[in-house]
């Protein structure tokens, strides 16, 4: 929500060529308690008037020499990075209200002026046009909490995946049909796993495996366990023996539904 007070300290730029009129609406808005109302008498201003100050609302007079009201809006669309134009046309034509709505103001005033409807119309833009900004600031603000979290989360996954680097030899993910979907580290070659068969089927086809532990851990992992430095071995064609320790944990979505499983490994037996 907007407070009274955010609405009186909005900074507020009178744009007319006829000074009566400038002082008329600098008295008018001082006694309704705004505090920060500026005026010029030269349209050619506006433009450089409101990049340097960012104006809430502009009142703006349509009949003015040398540059009208018309031509200093086209100015301000051209330089306004959102596109909104806060602008509140003075117009004594009432053909001139629709063109001026048209052509980018938010809201217009009738000459001569009802000082009700004037005090009315002003509060209301600004109330708005607050409002906009504030919505504006906040997804900002949410843009950048992303962004700092996302960096966050990726510097976090960095850190993990270093550690379990530096704690196993391999890192491994499968989906739901036991096919493996990620590894990292050698474990292709500490299990003799050819690259192009690192599915289920694969896997199980490499001879020397020890099948009991197979079995064990297949039990485990269709129980959706996890399991924790779990020891299984293979006997190479050579003869020698390897042994391994794997970690796993099941993994599954939002919607509770299992997704695979992911895990560690580490051979703590070398090839002799």
């Amino acid at each position: 929500m907007i407070t009274e007070t955010e609405i009186l300290n909005a900074s507020i730029l009178i744009v007319d060529d006829q000074e009566p009129n400038v002082t008329l609406l600098e008295q008018l808005l001082s006694e309704a308690g705004y505090t920060r109302v500026s005026s010029t008498m030269n349209p050619q201003e506006v433009c450089a008037l409101h990049l340097k100050h960012d104006y809430d609302l502009i009142l703006l007079d349509l009949q003015m020499p040398d540059m009208d009201g018309f031509q200093v809006m086209e100015g301000l669309k051209s330089h306004a990075a959102d596109g909104y134009v806060p602008v509140l046309v003075i117009t004594a034509q009432p053909g001139h209200k629709l063109r001026a709505l048209q052509a980018g103001a938010k809201d217009f005033i009738s000459k001569p002026f009802d000082l009700v409807e004037v005090k009315t119309r002003i509060h209301n833009m600004l109330e708005v046009r607050l409002l906009y900004k504030k919505l504006e600031n906040y997804n900002k603000m949410l843009e950048q909490t992303v962004q700092e979290r996302t960096a966050e989360l990726r510097e976090s996954e960095a850190r993990y995946r270093s550690l379990t680097e530096l704690a196993s030899d391999w890192y491994w993910e499968q989906d739901a049909n036991d096919n493996f979907t990620k590894v990292s580290g050698p474990v292709l070659e500490m299990l003799g796993i050819p690259a192009a068969t690192l599915t289920k089927e694969g896997d199980v086809r490499v001879a020397g495996w020890n099948e009991a532990e197979r079995t064990q851990l297949q039990a485990s992992i269709a129980a959706r366990q996890p399991f924790l430095d779990f020891v299984f071995s293979r006997v190479n064609t050579d003869g020698s023996r390897q042994q391994f320790r794997v970690s796993g944990e099941p993994m599954f979505n939002q919607a509770g539904c299992y997704t695979g499983y992911r895990g560690t490994g580490v051979e703590f037996t070398s090839k002799c």
